[in-house]
Order: C-alpha cells, then structure tokens, then sequence
C-alpha cells in the first residue's frame, strides 16, 4: 500500500523513488495523480538528467486542452507498493505527475479535503 495526502490546492499527492539502477542514483519523488495522465509518470528534465536516465524514444501525447505535443520518453525503475517496477518517464516541464499506467492493477482513495488520506492498494 502507498499512502499519501492531499495538499492545499487539494490535489492527490503521491511519494516514491524514482532509480536508475545502471548508475545506482535515486531520488525520492512528491507527485501529483493525474487520472488524465494514461503513461507511467512525466518528470521535468532537471529530474530526469540528475538521475542520468536513459533516452527511450518520443511519443505523441494529447493534453487536458486537446493539443497535441511530443515528448521525449525515458526509462527508469519505480520503488513503487515495495516492489521494483520497470516505468517509463515522459519528459515534462510541470510538476511530477502519476498516470494511470503506474496506478494499474490498484484501488485510489481519496479523502478530498486538505490533508485528507491518499491511499494506493493492490486490487486482488
């Protein structure tokens, strides 16, 4: 189970590692769920460059606004419900955001109010 909060812009906050196992360099990351979001999790690039993750390909993605952008897409491991799992990062100059392909395969709680409970959890 991964356990979170609700910050005051009453967004759902999540935290987890973020690795790039060939080089051994982690960082822990706050990130907003986006249930828009259909990827893994958007990084911003001085994230992504810290952790020396490697370049993947591009992708055309569609924005809440309907425009449609490309981005550079970068692989790394999420320490994510204990376990290791292979993501891959969309690189983006927002926030850190979750999507939905990390959150597969689980249940979202959220408490909507300001420091309400965010809580991920395995669906059976």
């Amino acid at each position: 189970m991964l356990i979170g909060y609700v910050n005051a812009n009453y967004e759902a906050v999540i935290r987890f590692v973020v690795t790039n196992q060939a080089s051994n360099q982690q960082k822990l990351i706050d990130a907003v769920i986006d249930t828009g979001f259909t990827g893994s999790v958007s990084l911003p690039s001085s994230i992504i460059q810290e952790l020396n993750l490697p370049w993947s390909y591009r992708n055309r993605g569609t924005l809440g606004d309907e425009s449609e952008v490309i981005f550079d897409i970068y692989l790394a491991t999420a320490i994510w419900d204990g376990q290791l799992k292979t993501i891959e990062v969309n690189a983006a100059e927002t926030e850190p955001l979750v999507g939905m392909s990390l959150i597969r395969g689980y249940e979202l709680k959220i408490e909507a109010r300001e420091n309400g409970r965010v809580s991920i959890t395995a669906l059976p």
